[in-house]
């Protein structure tokens, strides 16, 4: 995963109201929980931000995860485990010896499997009452719209800018949140890019990617493997939060770790009313951008 850290420089983080988490489903009639899926969830039931109701919020969602690898591995066991009705991964590669000192979603026995086919196993043996889909394809321009539509939040779980900025592109034109994590070495970041939700979307922040080669990969740099665990539940706190409109969320907010120091860091940011994605005088009606 690349190291945004090092481009920080260029953020301009301005302060802000927090942003409430507000629900994003409105469906007409939530889905009924069974017997096996109220002792399943009955620690979140008892809890008054969840409760049936919420419960029954997470059944009705849809989380669609850019990735099956460090990050991807506790964004899918924890969202499954939570109760997230619908599930999709995006993923190509197959499982190496090198991803198992951080893919928790995978196991020496998967070594040379897809990573889709391995993930999609394991989560069903968390929770046989999620529906898992998997997409085995590159996000690409051609793609990303159609995979995007049918979900209600984005998570993104990337390796690399193209599809960092494919997965906020498509996420700005559709208007869904994207929930935005990265990890190199021993730092991470989290945030929510939502500009219909009154906060930034990634661009804002890094309009274009850096010269090819400047920042260097995880593969190239390497990474702590407990660092996509920490970064990837913090993704899935604020996905859970956005579906249960609870607490507030990381929109406007960006938020840094650095395990060596173990200490949290937080830059606030808005909107940049001259971002060519979402500033102010920029058309939707098209998606061209991609």
């Amino acid at each position: 995963m690349a190291k945004d850290s090092e481009v920080l420089g260029s953020v301009q983080a301005m302060v802000t109201d927090a942003h409430p988490a507000a629900s994003l489903l409105q469906h007409a009639a939530l889905p009924d929980l069974n017997k096996e899926e109220i002792a399943r969830y009955s620690r979140h039931l008892i809890m008054p931000e969840v409760g049936m109701t919420g419960q029954r919020k997470l059944k009705a969602a849809s989380v669609l995860l850019i990735g099956a690898g460090g990050l991807g591995s506790p964004l899918g066991l924890y969202l499954t485990a939570a109760g997230v009705g619908r599930i999709g991964l995006v993923d190509f590669d197959v499982v190496d010896y090198s991803n198992l000192q951080r893919q928790v979603i995978h196991g020496t026995k998967d070594v040379g499997r897809p990573k889709l086919q391995s993930a999609k196993d394991r989560l069903m043996d968390v929770n046989p009452f999620v529906q898992i889909d998997t997409y085995e394809t590159t996000l690409r321009s051609d793609n990303a719209l159609e995979l995007f539509e049918d979900y209600d939040i984005i998570i993104d779980g990337t390796d690399n800018f193209p599809t960092r900025y494919l997965t906020n592109d498509a996420s700005v034109l559709l208007g869904k949140p994207n929930v935005y994590g990265s990890i190199f070495r021993f730092e991470g970041q989290a945030s929510v890019f939502f500009p219909r939700g009154g906060g930034p979307c990634y661009r804002c922040l890094y309009p274009d990617p850096p010269p090819p080669g400047l920042v260097p990969s995880c593969a190239e740099g390497g990474v702590l493997g407990i660092l996509p665990g920490i970064v990837g539940l913090i993704q899935a706190a604020e996905a859970v939060k956005l579906i249960l409109g609870e607490g507030e969320s990381l929109i406007g907010r960006l938020l840094l770790f650095n395990a060596l120091q173990m200490r949290f860091r937080e830059l606030k940011l808005r909107r940049d009313p001259t971002c060519p994605l979402c500033g102010e005088k920029t058309d939707h009606s098209g998606t061209d951008r991609l």
